[in-house]
Protein backbone atom coordinates (compact mmCIF):
# COMPACT_ATOMS: atom_id res chain seq x y z
CA UNK A 1 0.00 0.00 0.00
CA UNK A 2 1.42 3.36 -1.07
CA UNK A 3 -0.47 6.36 0.34
CA UNK A 4 0.36 9.87 1.49
CA UNK A 5 -0.63 9.23 5.09
CA UNK A 6 1.03 9.18 8.48
CA UNK A 7 -1.06 6.49 10.14
CA UNK A 8 -4.30 4.82 8.96
CA UNK A 9 -6.20 5.72 12.12
CA UNK A 10 -5.21 9.40 11.86
CA UNK A 11 -6.21 10.02 8.23
CA UNK A 12 -9.61 11.61 8.83
CA UNK A 13 -8.52 13.82 11.74
CA UNK A 14 -5.45 15.08 9.89
CA UNK A 15 -7.40 15.68 6.69
CA UNK A 16 -9.97 17.74 8.61
CA UNK A 17 -7.15 19.74 10.19
CA UNK A 18 -5.79 20.34 6.71
CA UNK A 19 -9.18 21.52 5.47
CA UNK A 20 -9.39 23.97 8.36
CA UNK A 21 -5.90 25.26 7.62
CA UNK A 22 -6.70 25.69 3.94
CA UNK A 23 -10.28 26.99 4.15
CA UNK A 24 -10.66 28.63 7.55
CA UNK A 25 -12.53 31.52 5.94
CA UNK A 26 -15.26 29.12 4.80
CA UNK A 27 -15.52 26.45 7.49
CA UNK A 28 -14.54 25.28 10.93
CA UNK A 29 -14.38 21.84 12.54
CA UNK A 30 -16.17 21.30 15.85
CA UNK A 31 -16.34 18.26 18.08
CA UNK A 32 -17.07 15.46 17.39
CA UNK A 33 -15.55 15.87 13.89
CA UNK A 34 -18.24 18.02 12.28
CA UNK A 35 -17.44 20.43 9.45
CA UNK A 36 -19.50 23.60 9.92
CA UNK A 37 -19.88 26.71 7.82
CA UNK A 38 -17.77 29.49 9.36
CA UNK A 39 -20.72 31.85 9.85
CA UNK A 40 -23.20 29.24 11.14
CA UNK A 41 -25.78 29.40 12.51
CA UNK A 42 -27.53 31.97 10.32
CA UNK A 43 -30.61 33.39 12.01
CA UNK A 44 -33.79 32.64 10.08
CA UNK A 45 -32.05 30.41 7.54
CA UNK A 46 -32.89 26.74 7.06
CA UNK A 47 -29.81 24.66 7.86
CA UNK A 48 -28.73 22.08 5.28
CA UNK A 49 -26.54 19.19 6.42
CA UNK A 50 -25.34 15.92 4.98
CA UNK A 51 -22.69 13.37 5.78
CA UNK A 52 -21.25 9.94 5.22
CA UNK A 53 -18.06 7.96 5.34
CA UNK A 54 -14.79 9.67 4.50
CA UNK A 55 -12.87 8.66 1.40
CA UNK A 56 -15.32 10.29 -1.03
CA UNK A 57 -13.78 13.76 -0.96
CA UNK A 58 -14.68 16.45 -1.75
CA UNK A 59 -18.08 15.05 -0.71
CA UNK A 60 -19.29 16.20 1.80
CA UNK A 61 -17.00 18.58 3.68
CA UNK A 62 -15.82 20.18 0.46
CA UNK A 63 -19.37 21.38 -0.17
CA UNK A 64 -19.73 23.34 3.08
CA UNK A 65 -20.08 27.07 2.52
CA UNK A 66 -22.16 29.79 0.90
CA UNK A 67 -25.01 28.44 -1.18
CA UNK A 68 -24.53 24.76 -0.37
CA UNK A 69 -24.17 22.86 2.93
CA UNK A 70 -24.15 24.43 6.38
CA UNK A 71 -22.49 21.37 7.90
CA UNK A 72 -21.16 17.93 7.01
CA UNK A 73 -20.53 14.87 9.16
CA UNK A 74 -17.52 12.77 8.07
CA UNK A 75 -17.32 9.25 9.42
CA UNK A 76 -14.29 7.00 9.32
CA UNK A 77 -13.26 5.88 5.83
CA UNK A 78 -16.26 4.22 4.16
CA UNK A 79 -18.06 4.17 7.52
CA UNK A 80 -21.21 6.03 8.47
CA UNK A 81 -20.86 8.94 10.89
CA UNK A 82 -22.48 8.41 14.28
CA UNK A 83 -25.68 10.04 15.59
CA UNK A 84 -23.70 12.26 17.98
CA UNK A 85 -22.02 13.90 14.99
CA UNK A 86 -25.30 14.43 13.18
CA UNK A 87 -26.96 15.86 16.29
CA UNK A 88 -24.03 18.23 16.88
CA UNK A 89 -24.22 19.35 13.26
CA UNK A 90 -27.97 19.92 13.48
CA UNK A 91 -27.63 22.02 16.62
CA UNK A 92 -24.68 23.97 15.21
CA UNK A 93 -26.59 25.16 12.13
CA UNK A 94 -30.05 25.67 13.63
CA UNK A 95 -30.97 29.31 13.07
CA UNK A 96 -34.55 28.88 14.20
CA UNK A 97 -35.97 27.95 10.78
CA UNK A 98 -35.38 24.20 10.98
CA UNK A 99 -32.82 21.85 9.47
CA UNK A 100 -32.91 19.55 6.44
CA UNK A 101 -30.90 16.32 6.45
CA UNK A 102 -29.83 15.16 2.97
CA UNK A 103 -29.09 11.45 3.39
CA UNK A 104 -27.51 9.06 0.90
CA UNK A 105 -29.33 5.74 0.91
CA UNK A 106 -26.92 3.56 2.86
CA UNK A 107 -28.26 1.61 5.81
CA UNK A 108 -25.92 3.11 8.43
CA UNK A 109 -26.42 6.67 7.20
CA UNK A 110 -30.21 6.33 7.17
CA UNK A 111 -30.42 4.77 10.63
CA UNK A 112 -28.04 7.25 12.26
CA UNK A 113 -29.59 10.31 10.67
CA UNK A 114 -33.04 9.12 11.76
CA UNK A 115 -31.86 8.78 15.37
CA UNK A 116 -30.17 12.19 15.26
CA UNK A 117 -33.35 13.77 13.90
CA UNK A 118 -35.38 12.28 16.75
CA UNK A 119 -32.88 13.60 19.32
CA UNK A 120 -32.87 17.05 17.73
CA UNK A 121 -36.65 17.19 17.62
CA UNK A 122 -36.73 16.29 21.31
CA UNK A 123 -34.64 19.43 21.87
CA UNK A 124 -37.13 21.54 19.93
CA UNK A 125 -35.41 21.68 16.53
CA UNK A 126 -37.65 21.01 13.52
CA UNK A 127 -35.92 18.48 11.26
CA UNK A 128 -36.89 17.03 7.89
CA UNK A 129 -35.02 14.43 5.85
CA UNK A 130 -34.77 13.40 2.20
CA UNK A 131 -33.04 10.17 1.20
CA UNK A 132 -31.16 10.26 -2.10
CA UNK A 133 -31.38 6.92 -3.95
CA UNK A 134 -30.44 7.59 -7.57
CA UNK A 135 -28.20 4.66 -8.60
CA UNK A 136 -29.98 2.61 -11.28
CA UNK A 137 -27.32 -0.14 -11.28
CA UNK A 138 -28.88 -2.45 -8.69
CA UNK A 139 -32.08 -2.51 -6.67
CA UNK A 140 -30.44 -3.67 -3.43
CA UNK A 141 -26.77 -3.86 -2.48
CA UNK A 142 -24.41 -4.89 0.31
CA UNK A 143 -25.06 -1.57 2.09
CA UNK A 144 -28.63 -0.67 1.15
CA UNK A 145 -32.25 -1.65 0.96
CA UNK A 146 -33.16 -0.08 -2.36
CA UNK A 147 -31.03 1.99 -4.65
CA UNK A 148 -27.77 3.53 -3.50
CA UNK A 149 -27.33 7.28 -3.14
CA UNK A 150 -24.57 8.65 -5.37
CA UNK A 151 -24.11 11.55 -7.82
CA UNK A 152 -27.55 13.01 -7.33
CA UNK A 153 -26.47 14.01 -3.83
CA UNK A 154 -24.12 16.72 -5.09
CA UNK A 155 -26.77 18.19 -7.39
CA UNK A 156 -29.32 18.16 -4.57
CA UNK A 157 -26.93 19.86 -2.15
CA UNK A 158 -26.21 22.66 -4.63
CA UNK A 159 -29.81 23.33 -5.68
CA UNK A 160 -31.31 23.00 -2.21
CA UNK A 161 -28.46 24.97 -0.66
CA UNK A 162 -29.22 27.86 -2.99
CA UNK A 163 -32.90 27.77 -2.05
CA UNK A 164 -32.06 27.91 1.66
CA UNK A 165 -29.55 30.70 1.03
CA UNK A 166 -32.23 32.90 -0.51
CA UNK A 167 -34.57 32.36 2.45
CA UNK A 168 -36.98 29.63 1.36
CA UNK A 169 -38.63 27.88 4.29
CA UNK A 170 -38.15 24.31 5.50
CA UNK A 171 -41.20 22.91 3.73
CA UNK A 172 -40.10 24.46 0.42
CA UNK A 173 -36.48 23.28 0.55
CA UNK A 174 -37.58 19.79 1.61
CA UNK A 175 -40.05 19.55 -1.28
CA UNK A 176 -37.37 20.81 -3.66
CA UNK A 177 -34.90 18.18 -2.43
CA UNK A 178 -37.50 15.47 -2.98
CA UNK A 179 -38.10 16.86 -6.48
CA UNK A 180 -34.41 16.48 -7.25
CA UNK A 181 -34.46 12.92 -5.93
CA UNK A 182 -37.50 12.07 -8.07
CA UNK A 183 -35.83 13.36 -11.25
CA UNK A 184 -32.20 12.24 -10.95
CA UNK A 185 -30.56 8.99 -12.05
CA UNK A 186 -26.94 7.78 -11.90
CA UNK A 187 -24.68 4.83 -12.66
CA UNK A 188 -20.95 4.20 -12.26
CA UNK A 189 -18.15 1.84 -13.27
CA UNK A 190 -14.67 0.89 -12.08
CA UNK A 191 -11.46 0.00 -13.86
CA UNK A 192 -9.54 -0.66 -10.62
CA UNK A 193 -10.23 -1.19 -6.96
CA UNK A 194 -9.36 1.21 -4.17
CA UNK A 195 -7.48 0.50 -0.96
CA UNK A 196 -8.96 1.50 2.39
CA UNK A 197 -6.03 2.67 4.58
CA UNK A 198 -7.03 0.54 7.56
CA UNK A 199 -7.34 -2.57 5.36
CA UNK A 200 -4.06 -2.09 3.53
CA UNK A 201 -5.14 -4.13 0.51
CA UNK A 202 -7.50 -3.64 -2.46
CA UNK A 203 -11.21 -3.83 -1.67
CA UNK A 204 -11.78 -6.22 -4.57
CA UNK A 205 -9.75 -7.99 -7.23
CA UNK A 206 -10.22 -7.11 -10.89
CA UNK A 207 -8.21 -8.27 -13.88
CA UNK A 208 -6.17 -5.93 -16.04
CA UNK A 209 -8.57 -6.62 -18.91
CA UNK A 210 -11.78 -6.30 -16.83
CA UNK A 211 -14.16 -3.60 -15.60
CA UNK A 212 -17.06 -3.54 -13.15
CA UNK A 213 -20.24 -1.97 -14.56
CA UNK A 214 -22.55 -0.48 -11.93
CA UNK A 215 -19.98 -0.43 -9.12
CA UNK A 216 -20.84 1.30 -5.84
CA UNK A 217 -18.79 4.12 -4.33
CA UNK A 218 -17.43 1.75 -1.67
CA UNK A 219 -16.42 -0.84 -4.24
CA UNK A 220 -19.67 -2.80 -3.95
CA UNK A 221 -20.39 -5.20 -6.83
CA UNK A 222 -22.36 -3.78 -9.74
CA UNK A 223 -24.47 -5.27 -12.50
CA UNK A 224 -21.73 -7.27 -14.15
CA UNK A 225 -18.01 -7.85 -14.56
CA UNK A 226 -17.07 -7.64 -18.23
CA UNK A 227 -14.08 -7.25 -20.51
CA UNK A 228 -12.63 -3.77 -20.87
CA UNK A 229 -14.16 -1.78 -23.72
CA UNK A 230 -13.73 1.63 -25.35
CA UNK A 231 -14.82 4.82 -23.61
CA UNK A 232 -17.81 5.17 -25.95
CA UNK A 233 -18.94 1.60 -25.26
CA UNK A 234 -18.57 2.11 -21.51
CA UNK A 235 -20.50 5.39 -21.64
CA UNK A 236 -23.29 3.71 -23.59
CA UNK A 237 -23.44 0.90 -21.00
CA UNK A 238 -23.88 3.49 -18.22
CA UNK A 239 -26.05 6.10 -19.89
CA UNK A 240 -28.57 3.86 -21.65
CA UNK A 241 -29.99 2.46 -18.37
CA UNK A 242 -30.09 6.01 -16.95
CA UNK A 243 -31.98 7.38 -19.95
CA UNK A 244 -34.39 4.45 -19.93
CA UNK A 245 -35.12 4.50 -16.20
CA UNK A 246 -36.91 7.82 -15.63
CA UNK A 247 -37.26 7.77 -18.64
CA UNK A 248 -35.57 10.82 -20.18
CA UNK A 249 -37.13 11.73 -23.52
CA UNK A 250 -37.30 14.25 -26.31
CA UNK A 251 -37.80 17.78 -25.01
CA UNK A 252 -36.39 17.09 -21.54
CA UNK A 253 -33.78 19.46 -20.15
CA UNK A 254 -31.02 18.14 -17.90
CA UNK A 255 -27.93 18.83 -15.89
CA UNK A 256 -25.32 16.25 -16.91
CA UNK A 257 -22.71 15.29 -14.32
CA UNK A 258 -19.67 13.18 -15.31
CA UNK A 259 -17.82 12.26 -12.15
CA UNK A 260 -14.38 10.76 -11.63
CA UNK A 261 -13.93 8.11 -8.96
CA UNK A 262 -10.58 9.47 -7.72
CA UNK A 263 -8.02 7.90 -10.04
CA UNK A 264 -9.39 9.04 -13.41
CA UNK A 265 -7.66 11.84 -15.35
CA UNK A 266 -9.84 14.75 -16.42
CA UNK A 267 -8.97 14.13 -20.07
CA UNK A 268 -10.78 10.78 -19.85
CA UNK A 269 -13.84 12.34 -18.23
CA UNK A 270 -14.14 14.72 -21.17
CA UNK A 271 -13.98 11.75 -23.55
CA UNK A 272 -16.91 10.27 -21.63
CA UNK A 273 -18.79 13.59 -21.67
CA UNK A 274 -18.39 13.82 -25.45
CA UNK A 275 -20.36 10.58 -25.83
CA UNK A 276 -22.89 11.65 -23.18
CA UNK A 277 -23.58 14.84 -25.15
CA UNK A 278 -23.99 12.89 -28.40
CA UNK A 279 -26.35 10.31 -26.86
CA UNK A 280 -28.49 12.98 -25.23
CA UNK A 281 -28.71 14.86 -28.53
CA UNK A 282 -29.81 11.67 -30.28
CA UNK A 283 -32.69 11.36 -27.80
CA UNK A 284 -33.67 15.01 -28.05
CA UNK A 285 -32.52 15.65 -24.49
CA UNK A 286 -31.01 19.13 -24.02
CA UNK A 287 -28.04 19.45 -21.66
CA UNK A 288 -28.60 22.87 -20.06
CA UNK A 289 -25.68 22.69 -17.61
CA UNK A 290 -22.85 20.26 -16.92
CA UNK A 291 -20.45 19.37 -14.15
CA UNK A 292 -17.30 17.43 -15.02
CA UNK A 293 -14.67 16.39 -12.50
CA UNK A 294 -14.00 14.27 -9.42
CA UNK A 295 -16.63 15.32 -6.87
CA UNK A 296 -17.67 11.96 -5.35
CA UNK A 297 -14.63 9.75 -5.19
CA UNK A 298 -13.82 6.28 -3.94
CA UNK A 299 -10.28 6.96 -2.71
CA UNK A 300 -7.98 6.17 -5.66
CA UNK A 301 -10.39 4.02 -7.70
CA UNK A 302 -10.10 4.52 -11.46
CA UNK A 303 -13.54 4.81 -13.01
CA UNK A 304 -16.41 7.19 -13.60
CA UNK A 305 -20.08 7.76 -12.96
CA UNK A 306 -22.74 9.57 -14.95
CA UNK A 307 -25.70 11.47 -13.49
CA UNK A 308 -28.61 13.12 -15.29
CA UNK A 309 -31.05 15.43 -13.51
CA UNK A 310 -34.23 16.53 -15.29
CA UNK A 311 -34.63 20.24 -14.57
CA UNK A 312 -36.99 23.18 -14.96
CA UNK A 313 -36.34 26.93 -14.95
CA UNK A 314 -36.44 27.18 -11.16
CA UNK A 315 -33.91 24.39 -10.66
CA UNK A 316 -31.59 25.93 -13.24
CA UNK A 317 -31.86 29.32 -11.55
CA UNK A 318 -30.86 27.75 -8.24
CA UNK A 319 -28.03 25.80 -9.89
CA UNK A 320 -26.67 29.07 -11.29
CA UNK A 321 -26.99 30.88 -7.94
CA UNK A 322 -23.74 31.90 -6.20
CA UNK A 323 -21.80 29.17 -4.40
CA UNK A 324 -18.51 29.41 -2.52
CA UNK A 325 -17.21 26.18 -1.01
CA UNK A 326 -13.79 24.49 -1.12
CA UNK A 327 -14.90 22.29 -4.04
CA UNK A 328 -17.49 24.37 -5.93
CA UNK A 329 -17.38 28.08 -6.58
CA UNK A 330 -19.11 30.36 -9.05
CA UNK A 331 -20.92 33.68 -8.95
CA UNK A 332 -19.47 34.56 -5.54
Amino acid sequence: MKKLINAPDAVVDEALAGMTAAHGDLLKVIEPNVVVRADAPRSGKVGIISGGGSGHEPMHGGFVGLGMLDAACPGAVFTSPVPDQMLAATKAVDGGAGVLHIVKNYTGDVMNFELAAELAQAEGIEVTSVVIADDVAVQDSLYTAGRRGVGGTVLAEKIVGAAAEEGQDLAAVTALCQKVQDNVRSMGMALTSCTVPAAGKPTFEIGDDEMEIGVGIHGEPGRERRKLASADEITEALLTPILDDLPFGSGDRVIAFVNGMGGTPLIELYVVYNKVAAMCADRGVTIERNLIGSYITSLEMAGASITLLKVDDEMLRLWDAPVHTPALRWGA
